[in-house]
């Protein structure tokens, strides 16, 4: 990964308390996976942002090396990663991803 790309990356992450890297974007998810991410964050009610790897390979390949995770979505907040579409589901089911997301809006 270039070092302009890794800044590009911790920009993005740092403009977004919650920033989504998905295949298509919240409006139009390309992917069942991306789907079950936009619809959990949609319930929960919260503000987030997403990019669409499908638009930029170079932030495709670039956001699984950043992670170290080699599939999308991927999903941060506060600049932390979390996971992809079935750790989100897993934290919304146990009411972890709330917690998460309301600690991070508030800071």
């Amino acid at each position: 990964m270039t070092p302009e790309l890794k800044e590009k990356i911790d920009n993005l992450l740092q403009q977004n308390k919650i920033m989504v890297f998905m295949k298509g974007n919240k409006l139009m998810p390309q992917c069942g996976f991306s789907n079950n991410v936009v619809q959990i964050l949609n319930t929960l009610g919260v503000p987030f942002e997403t990019i669409d790897v499908l638009s930029d390979s170079e932030i495709r390949q670039g956001i699984k090396e950043y992670s170290n995770w080699p599939t999308i979505p991927q999903v941060y907040i506060n600049g932390e990663f979390v996971g992809g579409s079935d750790i989100l589901i897993e934290l919304y089911q146990k009411g972890e991803l709330q917690q998460k997301v309301e600690v991070a809006l508030a800071s």
